[in-house]
């Protein structure tokens, strides 16, 4: 469930679109009053009426109206996201749409777009079910996880309340799968505490970890950009973990030191990227468009007929700190997704056989949501609106980017070695294929991400819904 967001603005009941930031839209959003923390009980936000408006909602904008039913009775269906969700659901059949019209509360997604603000333990969980464990892939700056000594490549062996509860992580994959494994974890509540038995480098021992609420830096201060020295060649990295307004200005400080530096060739860590912003988006294919002419296309945005006036060509523009790639390699998994995979998409026709895609398939996004808010209520609903295509038309990678582009390599994602470490497997892949050595490709609707010792994928967080959207495998 990722995102390729375009922001709209609510003033009362009207409804206008917008392209958030700088490029081809009407500016930012305009600005409401905070909404209610939560539904006030009246009828104009009563079940019944919420489900109502979200049906019209969808049968106005949805991009597959075809699909819809003519007639459901909302009446069986216990929630908004449960009657949006059956409503969906030949779409969904037809891969079009894998749950990416959603409910979400307004202020909640507001707070996460703007800062990253969310709550929880501060890191992403990789789970091997068949092997039956489970390992921490990454954990976020100014979070409780990192702080109580809790990095990438960690192996979290039992959880409980308190110690004298505690499971053992193979015990509960064998009864509940990796669901209960997201169960143990608790809601994503600040204050919420667990203990958890965790084995690394340093041994084994058991901690405990109290959910709080910070802000996820879309860009590492530890690895997040690197300049690597592969054989005498320098070699730009940057690891961007997802489209947030907060990235702008940390793209464009590390972009304007790849230039300063002369550096033509880059790897592009997505691998957890699970999307966001499309401005955001816009804004780094801008700044890996140096080389770019004015009348270049980025990308062609595309409505269904009855809303063909919202339809846009994005052509790149030339900002101080572009940069002018003679090759890229992007780090992808399949937890890759949405406006990821709209900045490889926009670069395909230009970069060609220069350009690949190394580790593992992505999702599978090409299509985005806009927002259309009931503010009275704490709704919005991002209804799946318009599909992406770049310059040449290509735009249908349902299964994944792997079958469109003519260069990828096949690579594992070693959680033993941190992240933008020459050695770990995919980076070493990435500046493998720089270098014109040769690898494996990736098979097309292959997207299963391998970890070190066997196969493993990020654990979806069914309870924190907003941040598990952009920043996959969240807790």
């Amino acid at each position: 469930m990722r995102a390729l967001l375009r922001r709209t603005s609510t003033v009362a009941m009207a409804i206008s679109l917008s392209a958030c930031g700088g490029g081809s839209g009407s500016g930012g959003a305009t600005a409401v009053a905070p909404p209610p923390a939560s539904p006030p009980a009246s009828s104009t936000c009563s079940l019944r009426a919420r489900q109502d408006w979200a049906a019209g909602v969808l049968r106005e904008w949805y991009l597959f109206p075809e699909t819809l039913p003519a007639n459901l009775d909302p009446a069986p269906f216990a929630s908004v996201d449960d009657y949006v969700d059956a409503l969906t659901a030949t779409a969904r059949s037809q891969r079009r749409d894998r749950f990416f019209t959603h409910r979400v509360s307004i202020r909640e997604e507001d707070a996460f777009f703007s800062s990253g603000s969310t709550s929880g333990f501060g890191f992403r969980l990789s789970v091997d079910t068949s092997a039956r464990r489970a390992f921490i892939a990454e954990a976020f700056e100014g979070a409780p996880a990192l702080a109580a000594g809790i990095d990438r490549g960690t192996e979290i062996l039992a959880v409980g309340e308190t110690a004298g509860s505690m499971r053992l992580v193979s015990d509960i994959i064998a009864a509940e799968g990796g669901s209960g494994v997201s169960t143990s974890f608790g809601p994503a509540t600040a204050g919420v505490a667990r203990v958890l038995r965790i084995s690394d480098a340093s041994g084994t021992r058991e901690v405990t970890v109290t959910k709080a609420a910070f802000e996820i830096p879309p860009i590492s201060g530890r690895y997040g950009v690197r300049i690597l020295n592969d054989g005498g060649r320098q070699i730009a990295y940057l690891n961007l973990r997802t489209f947030i307004s907060t990235a702008d200005s940390q793209l464009r400080s590390a972009f304007a030191d790849f230039r300063a530096r002369g550096i033509n060739q880059f790897v592009i860590d997505f691998r957890y990227n699970g999307g966001g912003l499309v401005s955001t988006a816009e804004l780094m294919g801008d700044l890996l468009g140096g080389n770019r002419l004015a009348n270049d296309v980025f990308s062609i945005t595309t409505y269904r007929p009855e809303k063909s006036s919202n339809n846009e060509t994005r052509r790149f523009q030339i900002r101080d700190q572009s940069v002018a790639p003679v090759k890229i390699a992007f780090i992808t998994t399949g937890a890759t997704a949405s406006a990821s995979e709209l900045v490889i998409n926009a670069l395909s026709p230009y970069l060609g056989d220069q350009q690949a895609i190394v580790g593992a398939n992505t999702f599978g996004k090409p299509v985005g949501q806009i927002a259309i808010d009931r503010s009275a209520c704490d709704d919005r609903l991002r209804v799946v609106a318009f599909s992406t295509q770049n310059s040449v038309n290509g735009g249908f990678y349902y299964d994944g980017l792997a079958s469109t582009l003519r260069q990828s390599c096949r690579a594992a994602d070693d959680i033993t070695r941190p992240l933008g470490d020459p050695q770990e497997a995919s980076l070493r892949q990435a500046l493998d294929y720089l270098a014109g050595r040769s690898c494996t490709p990736i098979a097309a609707g292959g997207q299963t991400s391998q970890a070190s010792g066997g196969s493993a994928a990020l654990l979806r967080n069914p309870v924190q819904r907003i941040t598990e959207r952009e920043v996959p495998g969240f807790f």
